[in-house]
């Protein structure tokens, strides 16, 4: 293995789930100009997500339906011409 190739400069970091607000703490070594006070009382930077666990679907099980029909239906009326003319 390579010697040196890994960051050395981890802290604690909050991390925080926009979608529902859930945070969490963990180390990283990401950059932020944010920070937030901590249950602990300590100021933590502060990194917003736009998923995380708590969120994503794959891990609620809970599916987002998207307007499938309306895309189809979009699509058609917008090529019917040439779908006319495949049909001859």
């Amino acid at each position: 293995m390579k010697k040196d190739i890994h960051p050395t400069d981890y802290r604690f970091v909050v991390f925080k789930d926009m979608s529902n607000d859930y945070t969490f703490l963990s180390k990283s070594t990401v950059k932020s100009k944010e920070t937030i006070k901590w249950e602990d009382g300590n100021e933590y930077p502060l990194v917003k997500l736009e998923i995380s666990h708590t969120s994503h679907p794959f891990f609620t099980g809970k599916m987002k339906f998207v307007d499938t029909a309306g895309r189809v239906d979009k699509f058609k009326s917008r090529y019917q011409k040439h779908l006319e003319k495949k049909q001859k």
